[in-house]
């Protein structure tokens, strides 16, 4: 594919700016993204949903979604256009990527008439924030071995259980839940998927404190949380099918999105920082190393682009997402670090307006473990890519084929 603007993308581009301009102010040449730092408090919550209804009424919410769920029906080349020019503005914190990345398209698939006619109109507009309730504590990696529990109770369901690591549960109206409903079924086969109200009677949430000083995850209790039928999304026991749609839109969301890594700071952080009294971007070993994160910055750019490409023509997201997420994260906890390491003594201090960028550098570093767990960790993406990109034997499996109830459990 061709890599540059199209005439029509050079248009698109300039559309864009023009409605960005109308809107935001734009950041200036030392200012870092404010979406990547802002917290989530109320205020700034009332403001992404005040951002997201502007773009909506305006015709640039979800511009990859079809017209029939509110969406633009354009290609994800447009999408991508217009969120680089809107990272060159100030905006609120993104607190749609699980929804419109991952849930709305779940419920396209998956979903019946009713609940997309219900729930995706006010999804897109982002009046309503949605978050996944997936992991547990014995059920991250290994996400089939959930064990919080749904049983029917005439035409509603009733759920106990815990999830952990949700982010943003504590804001969110709605959630999307996997839970196990018969433990007779091989572990795959007795999960059924619902949509439950994060408001309702029986949920507690408690942020988890991270060590970036952020509390953006969250643990989740449900106790006798009952759910009407008519919110479970699915078959019975096809919880499983429904979840791997949203994970492989995760994934995808996940790795194939900018890929740089933040370069251009870097690269302008090396030349204001000092080694040997010399701009540090002069140091051979210092230009060695910005090479190495600038070509695999440009490769997951790219890698993003065929991704998004094949999606733009029909295709659904595959094992190379997993590719992309496998090397993206990592890279992004690399830049980071180097980042720390050029600016010396410095890198240890997190104090904003001591340090240059206002600490982003220190808080990605610090944040950005958790993205080599989210959506798969590195061993889990290797795997997949190993079994279904290389086509090598898969790992062996005691639980393969044995009622859920049986599985061994260690204790």
């Amino acid at each position: 594919m061709d890599f540059n603007d199209s005439p029509e993308e050079v248009a698109f581009r300039k559309k864009a700016r023009a409605f960005l301009e109308q809107h935001l102010t734009e950041l200036g040449p030392d200012e870092a993204p404010t979406g990547l730092s802002e917290r989530e408090d109320g205020d700034a919550i009332q403001r992404a949903k005040d951002w997201q209804a502007t773009k909506f009424d305006n015709g640039w919410g979800v511009l990859t979604w079809p017209k029939e769920f509110g969406g633009q029906g354009m290609g994800r080349l447009e999408a991508s256009v217009f969120a680089q020019e809107e990272a060159k503005f100030r905006t609120p914190p993104n607190v749609y990527g699980i929804g419109h990345g991952m849930l709305g398209p779940t419920l396209m698939t998956h979903g019946t008439k009713e609940q997309q006619e219900r729930f995706i109109a006010e999804m897109a507009r982002g009046q309503e924030i949605w978050c996944q309730l997936f992991s547990e504590p014995a059920a991250g990696s290994d996400l089939a071995g959930l064990r919080s529990t749904a049983v029917k109770d005439g035409d509603e369901w009733v759920i106990n259980g815990q999830k952990i690591w949700s982010t943003g549960a504590h804001f969110c109206d709605w959630g999307m839940i996997v839970t196990r409903t018969d433990p007779e079924l091989p572990k795959h086969d007795g999960l059924t998927y619902f949509i439950v109200d994060m408001r309702g009677p029986g949920i507690e949430c408690r942020p988890i404190k991270q060590i970036n000083g952020g509390s953006g995850f969250n643990e989740v209790f449900f106790s006798d949380v009952r759910v009407p039928d008519s919110q479970r999304v699915g078959g019975v026991g096809e919880g499983w099918k429904v979840a791997i749609t949203t994970l492989m839109n995760e994934r995808v969301s996940i790795g194939a999105g900018g890929g740089g890594g933040r370069t251009k700071d870097l690269f302008r952080l090396a030349s204001e920082c000092k080694r040997n009294g010399k701009p540090a971007i002069e140091d051979s070993g210092v230009r060695a190393r910005l090479a190495d994160i600038f070509i695999t910055g440009k490769g997951l750019q790219y890698t993003g682009y065929r991704i998004q490409s094949a999606l733009s023509r029909g295709g659904t997201p595959g094992p190379e997402g997993s590719i992309s997420k496998a090397i993206g994260a990592p890279h992004s906890q690399q830049v980071a670090s180097f980042a720390m390491e050029l600016q010396g003594a410095m890198g240890a201090v997190t104090q904003e307006g001591l340090t240059p960028g206002d600490a982003i550098w220190q808080e990605t570093y610090l944040g950005s473990p958790g993205l080599r767990i989210a959506g798969g960790t590195d061993e889990v993406l290797k795997n997949i890519i190993a079994e279904r990109v290389l086509g090598l034997p898969s790992e062996h499996r005691a639980d393969k084929g044995i009622p859920f109830r049986d599985v061994p459990t260690g204790s």
